[in-house]
C-alpha cells in the first residue's frame, strides 16, 4: 500500500506543525493577494478590465470559486490522498500512478512523460515565484508613496518614474542575492520564524480585508457562483483574457501537495481551512470592496487597504511574506532536484545535507546560484511585477493539468475506482484548468514563453540523461559477464590472489563489472573478497532500514550486495555496508578498495539518440558529480578505471 501515513513525533492535528506549515505550504498562494486584483483591475495591467461593480463581483467570484473548486476540493480533498509513503508532488504522483507497469508499456512512457514535463515546468516556475513576489512587495514603497512626493511635473522632466522603476529593481535584486547566499545555513536556520511570521501575515489579510468588508458588505454577494459566470458571459474575449490574472490566486496550490512529505496531510489541511483560507478569502472579499467604493485605488489595491501609517510596516511585512514563499519555493526545487537525480533522470550534483537530524534538509549549490541567476536576470528584463506577471501562469496551469491526469490514473489503478466517477470528477477539474491555461496562453508573446521555454529545456536533459543511461547500459552489459559465470571461471583458473577487500560497484544488477575485468586485465591478479555492489532507486520516498540492504554469497570469497534507497533518499554507502554485518557479511568502508567504473562517452551513428542528444549527454557526463563524492565513499580508497563507450 502506497497511501499510508508516514510516522512522526507529534499527531497530524498538533499546533505547532500546522504553525510550521504556514511558513513552507502557504508562502507562495499566501502573497497572491499582493498582485492579483492589480493585475485584474489596474490600468497599467495590460488586460485588465474596469473596476465597476459588475467587474468587481464577477472577478470576485471567480476568485473564490477557484479557491473553492482547485485547492479546497480538488487538493485538499482529493489529491492529499495521493500519498506515496509520506510524500507528495508530481514525481511522487507520477510514481504511484505508474506502480507496476511494464517499463515499455505504452501507458506508463505517457504517465512518465507526463510526470518529467511537470517537473520541468515547475522548476520554470521555481525562477519566477521569487522575482514577481519580491518584486510586487518592494513595489508598496512607491504605491504607499514612501519614495518620493515631489510634484507631476517634476517626476515626469526628472525620469522620476524610471528612477523609482530602478530603485525597486535595485532592493529587489539585493533581497534575493542575500536570500540565495545564505541558503548554506540550510532551511531549518534560515526558517527559523517563518512559522509565526506567517501567521501574522495571514492574520493581517483578515484583518484588512474584514476592516474594508464592514463598509461594504454588499461584496458578500460574490460568493454566488452566478456573478463569475455572468461577467464572463457579459465581458466577452476581455472576460476570458481576465481568467489569466484571476488564475494568480492559485498559483501556490501544488507547493499544498508538494510539500505534504514534510508536515503530512492532516496539518496543512487544518491550516488552510482554519487560518489561510478565510484570511485569503476576506482579503479579496476587502480589496473588492475598497475598489467598489475607491475604483481609482486600483492601481494597487492591496497597499491601499492600509491607511497612511501602516503603509510601511505592511510593506515590510509583505516583503517578509515574499521571502519566505521564495524560501519555501527555493527548498521545493532542491528536493525536486534530490528526486530526478535519484530517478535517473538528471546528472548527478553535488548535494549538501544542512542538518544530521532531518533527512529532507539539504543544499544543492548549482541549483541554487542557477536559480539566483534567473531571477536576477527576470527582475531586470520585465522590471515590473505586472511585466512578470504575463510570465507566470502559464507553467503553473500545465502543471495542475498534469497533476488532474496522473491522479485519473493513480485512482483507477491503485484505488479502483469506478470509470464513471473518476472521469467526471477529474473532468471537471481539467475543464476549469483548461480554461485557465487557454487565457494564461493569450499572454504567451508577452512573456509566458520563458517557462515553457526553460521547462521545455530541463525536459530535453531530463529525457536525453534518461535515454542515454538506458544506451549506456545496454552498451556495457552486451560486453559482460553475469556474475556467476565470472566467479565460476576464476574458481577454475584461479588467478594471482592477493590480501584484502575489492569493492566493486555495477549499475547493472546481476552483471560483472566492467572495472573488474579491466582490473584483472591489467593486474593479473584480484583480491581475497571480492564484492559486487549495486544501488537501486526504488518508486518509493523512503526504504525502511529493513530492506535496504540484501546480501548474497557467490561463492567462495565473492559476494552480492544490493542496496536500495528511495528517490527521497541520498545514498551513503558506508552505512550502507555496515548494515551487512547483521546478513553475515563483516566490512568497513576505510579499509576496502573501490574500484568505480568511468566510461567516457563517445556520439556515434549507431541508432538510439539523435547525434545532438547523444552529444548533450555526453556532457551532462562530463559535468556529473564523480560517483565516489555522491556516494560518499572515502576518496583515499577509490580506484577509478576509464573505458569509452559508443552510444
Amino acid at each position: 500500500m502506497h497511501n499510508v501515513k508516514r510516522a512522526g513525533t507529534q499527531s497530524p492535528g498538533s499546533i505547532g506543525l500546522v504553525v510550521a506549515a504556514l511558513g513552507v505550504v502557504f508562502g507562495d498562494i499566501g502573497t497572491s493577494p499582493i498582485y492579483t486584483f492589480k493585475e485584474c483591475f489596474s490600468p497599467h495591467s495590460p488586460h485588465h478590465v474596469a473596476a465597476t461593480r459588475d467587474n468587481l463581483l464577477g472577478v470576485v467570484s471567480l476568485v473564490l470559486w477557484a479557491l473553492i473548486l482547485l485547492i479546497c476540493i480538488k487538493y485538499l480533498v482529493f489529491v492529499l490522498r495521493a500519498d506515496n509513503k509520506g510524500e507528495g508532488g508530481v514525481l511522487s504522483l507520477m510514481a504511484l500512478a505508474s506502480h507496476g507497469m511494464a517499463d515499455a508499456s505504452k501507458r506508463r512512457v505517457i504517465i512518465v512523460l507526463l510526470g518529467l514535463f511537470g517537473a520541468a515546468l515547475l522548476f520554470g516556475d521555481g525562477m519566477i515565484t521569487p522575482a514577481i513576489s519580491v518584486l510586487s512587495a518592494v513595489e508598496g514603497l512607491k504605491a504607499g508613496g514612501l519614495l518620493g512626493s515631489a510634484p507631476a511635473d517634476v517626476r515626469l522632466a526628472a525620469g522620476w518614474e524610471q528612477q523609482m522603476e530602478w530603485l525597486i529593481m535595485g532592493i529587489t535584486m539585493v533581497i534575493l542575492v542575500g536570500l540565495f547566499s545564505v541558503q548554506f545555513l540550510g532551511t531549518a536556520r534560515v526558517g527559523r520564524f517563518f512559522g509565526p511570521i506567517t501567521a501574522l501575515w495571514f492574520i493581517t489579510l483578515g484583518v484588512l480585508g474584514l476592516a474594508h468588508l464592514i463598509r461594504e458588505p454588499g461584496v458578500l454577494a460574490a460568493f454566488h457562483p452566478w456573478y463569475g459566470w455572468h461577467f464572463l458571459a457579459s465581458e466577452g474575449h476581455a472576460g476570458f483574457v481576465i481568467l489569466g490574472s484571476v488564475f494568480l490566486a492559485v498559483t501556490g496550490g501544488e507547493a499544498l501537495y508538494a510539500d505534504m512529505g514534510h508536515f503530512g496531510a492532516g496539518p496543512i489541511r487544518r491550516g488552510w481551512f482554519t487560518l489561510v483560507f478565510p484570511a485569503l478569502a476576506l482579503n479579496y472579499l476587502g480589496q473588492g470592496a475598497l475598489l467598489m467604493r475607491n475604483p481609482e485605488s486600483a492601481h494597487a489595491p492591496f497597499f491601499q487597504m492600509a491607511p497612511g501609517w501602516a503603509v510601511l510596516p505592511l510593506v515590510l511585512l509583505a516583503t517578509s511574506a515574499t521571502i519566505i514563499a521564495s524560501q519555501a519555493l527555493i527548498t521545493g526545487t532542491y528536493s525536486l532536484t534530490l528526486s530526478a537525480v535519484q530517478l535517473g533522470y538528471l546528472p548527478r550534483v553535488q548535494i549538501a545535507h544542512t542538518s544530521e537530524h532531518s533527512r529532507g534538509q539539504i543544499y544543492i549549490p548549482l541549483v541554487n546560484w542557477l536559480l539566483m541567476f534567473a531571477c536576477l536576470g527576470l527582475v531586470v528584463a520585465f522590471r515590473t511585477s505586472s511585466n512578470l506577471a504575463a510570465a507566470y501562469g502559464v507553467a503553473v496551469t500545465m502543471t495542475m493539468v498534469i497533476t488532474t491526469v496522473l491522479f485519473y490514473f493513480a485512482a483507477r489503478l491503485l484505488w479502483n475506482w469506478p470509470l464513471g466517477r473518476t472521469l467526471a470528477l477529474c473532468s471537471v477539474f481539467a475543464v476549469i484548468e483548461l480554461a485557465f491555461l487557454s487565457a494564461n496562453l493569450v499572454k504567451f508573446f508577452d512573456g509566458g514563453w520563458f517557462p515553457l521555454a526553460a521547462g521545455a529545456l530541463l525536459f530535453t536533459l531530463m529525457t536525453t540523461w534518461a535515454r542515454g543511461r538506458q544506451l549506456l547500459r545496454q552498451s556495457l552489459e552486451k560486453s559482460s559477464l553475469s556474475q556467476e559465470t565470472l566467479v565460476e571461471s576464476l574458481h577454475r583458473r584461479r588467478p594471482v590472489v592477493v590480501p584484502g577487500t575489492a569493492i566493486f560497484m555495477t549499475s547493472t544488477q546481476g552483471r560483472a563489472p566492467v572495472a573488474l575485468l579491466h582490473s584483472l586485465k591489467h593486474y593479473q591478479a584480484i583480491h581475497k573478497r571480492v564484492i559486487f555492489l549495486t544501488i537501486t532507486t526504488e518508486d518509493e520516498p523512503w526504504v525502511p532500514p529493513s530492506r535496504r540492504v540484501e546480501v548474497e554469497r557467490l561463492g567462495e570469497g565473492f559476494w552480492r550486495v544490493t542496496g536500495r534507497f528511495g528517490f527521497m533518499q541520498k545514498p551513503n554507502v558506508p552505512r550502507l555496508l555496515r548494515r551487512c554485518s547483521g546478513q553475515g557479511l563483516e566490512v568497513r568502508a576505510d579499509k576496502a578498495t573501490f574500484f568505480l567504473g568511468r566510461e567516457v562517452i563517445l556520439p556515434s551513428a549507431k541508432p538510439g539518440m539523435a547525434r545532438w542528444r547523444e552529444q548533450l549527454f555526453a556532457l551532462a557526463s562530463r559535468l556529473s558529480q564523480q560517483p565516489a563524492s555522491y556516494f560518499q565513499i572515502p576518496i583515499g580508497r577509490v580506484i577509478e578505471l576509464g573505458q569509452q563507450v559508443e552510444i
